[in-house]
C-alpha cells in the first residue's frame, strides 16, 4: 500500500514538475523573443534647425483716406441747370461742376447793377457840382453812402448767385455723379464725390507700449488685399498727441504716393514698421513645437549609428524649448535647439522619447514667413 502511495506521489510530482517547466520554458522564450524584437520606425518629416534674420517690427491694421476728400453739394435748393463734368474726370481747383436755374437771379442782378452804376455817375456828377458850390455836402454824402449800399446789394446778390454754382473746392478725382439735369436738389444733396488721391493718407493704431519705437519720418510697408503681390511703401507723417483711454492705443498717419491711383480712401490695410536693427533667430515650423501647459517641446532627431541591415538609425528625443515671436507660418526658438539639429515637423503624436523614427518629406508642413491668408471681415 505504502508502495503505491510513493509511487503515486512520484507520477504527481513528474506531471505537475513537467508542466509548470514547461510553463517556465515558454514565459523565458516569450522574453527572449521579446527582448530580441523593436518597436517599428514612425514616419514623420522633418527639417534643420537654421538661423534666419529677422527684422523687428510693429504690425497694424488701419484704414486709408484722401489727403482731401467732400462729397460735394449746394447749399440751396433748385433746379439743376448744367453739368459740366462726366463721373470719374479729374478736375483742378475752382473747375465749374454743376449750375442750378437762375433766371430770376440773373435779372435782379443785372437790376441791381444798373442801380449802381446810376448811383455812381449821380456821385460823379454831384461832386462835379460840389467843386463849384453847386450841391451842399450833405446831398454828397448822401451819394456815397447810396453808392455803396448799392455795390453792397449786388455783391449780396452775386452771392446769392454764385450758391446755384457748384465748383471743385480742390484738384482731384471726381466719383460717380448722383443728379440729372432737370432734377430737383434740396439743400445739401450729395451730388458727387471728390478726393484727393496723391498722397494719400494712411490712420492706424499701435499700442501705446509701442510708442517710443514709432517716430516722424520713419518707413511703413503697406499691403492691401487688392493688390496681394504689392507692397505699397510711405512714411509716419503725424503722431496723434495724446493716447485714446478706451483703448490705450495710439493713432499714428502715414503718407503714401499714390500717383496711379491704386489706392482708394475707406481700404483696409496691414501696416509693418521697422524698429531696430535685424536679428538672427533660429526658426522652426509652428507645426515642430508641442505647445503644452508644463512646458513647450519639440522632437530632435539623433543618429544611433546603423542597424544589422546598414540602415541609419534615427532615434527621437524630445527637448523643452523655450519660443519667441512669430512670424507667418515660422517661429523663433530662443532655448532648447541648435543650428543644424534635425527637428521633426510632423507626426510628433505617434512619438515618445527614444522612438525610432523614418523621416519622408514628400509633404512637409509650410514654413512661409509671410502667408497668403485671406481674412474675412
Amino acid at each position: 500500500m505504502t508502495k503505491r502511495m510513493v509511487i503515486m506521489l512520484a507520477a504527481v510530482a513528474v506531471v505537475f514538475g513537467g508542466i509548470f517547466g514547461f510553463q517556465a520554458f515558454k514565459a523565458a522564450m516569450i522574453k527572449k523573443f521579446m527582448r530580441s524584437m523593436s518597436a517599428p520606425p514612425q514616419t514623420i518629416s522633418a527639417s534643420r534647425a537654421a538661423y534666419s534674420q529677422w527684422q523687428p517690427t510693429i504690425e497694424a491694421v488701419g484704414s486709408l483716406r484722401a489727403v482731401r476728400g467732400a462729397d460735394l453739394s449746394l447749399e440751396v435748393s433748385g433746379i439743376v441747370d448744367s453739368i459740366s463734368f462726366n463721373s470719374g474726370d479729374d478736375v483742378e481747383k475752382g473747375a465749374l461742376l454743376l449750375k442750378l436755374r437762375a433766371d430770376d437771379d440773373v435779372a435782379k442782378l443785372q437790376s441791381l447793377q444798373a442801380t449802381a452804376q446810376l448811383d455812381e455817375l449821380n456821385y460823379e456828377r454831384d461832386q462835379k457840382q460840389f467843386k463849384i458850390q453847386a450841391v451842399s455836402q450833405a446831398t454828397l454824402d448822401a451819394d456815397v453812402a447810396n453808392l455803396k449800399n448799392a455795390k453792397a446789394q449786388v455783391a449780396e446778390q452775386q452771392a446769392v448767385l454764385d450758391k446755384k454754382s457748384l465748383r471743385a473746392p480742390f484738384a482731384g478725382h471726381l466719383g460717380i455723379r448722383a443728379v440729372d439735369i432737370g432734377q430737383y436738389l434740396g439743400a445739401g444733396t450729395i451730388i458727387v464725390t471728390l478726393q484727393a488721391l496723391d498722397p494719400i493718407f494712411l490712420d492706424f493704431f499701435v499700442p501705446q507700449q509701442s510708442v517710443d519705437q514709432v517716430r516722424l519720418g520713419q518707413k511703413v510697408a503697406v499691403k492691401v488685399d487688392a493688390f496681394k503681390d504689392r507692397t505699397f511703401t510711405g512714411e509716419i507723417t503725424a503722431v496723434n498727441p495724446k493716447v485714446d483711454p478706451s483703448s490705450r492705443n495710439v493713432q499714428i498717419r502715414a503718407t503714401l504716393k499714390n500717383a496711379d491711383h491704386k489706392l482708394l480712401p475707406g481700404m483696409y490695410a496691414t501696416v509693418d514698421i521697422a524698429t531696430g536693427a535685424p536679428q538672427n533667430y533660429i526658426t522652426l515650423p509652428q507645426t515642430a513645437i508641442t505647445f503644452s501647459p508644463y512646458g513647450d517641446t519639440v522632437y530632435i532627431i539623433d543618429s544611433k549609428g546603423k542597424d544589422a541591415n546598414g540602415k541609419p538609425q534615427l532615434i527621437a528625443r524630445q527637448s523643452f524649448v523655450t519660443t519667441g515671436a512669430t512670424r507667418g507660418d515660422q517661429i523663433a526658438v530662443l532655448k532648447g535647439v541648435n543650428d543644424g539639429d534635425m527637428i521633426v515637423t510632423a507626426g510628433q503624436i505617434k512619438l515618445h522619447n527614444g522612438s525610432p523614427v523614418l523621416i519622408n518629406n514628400s509633404i512637409t508642413p509650410t514654413a512661409d514667413a509671410a502667408p497668403d491668408v485671406p481674412i474675412d471681415r
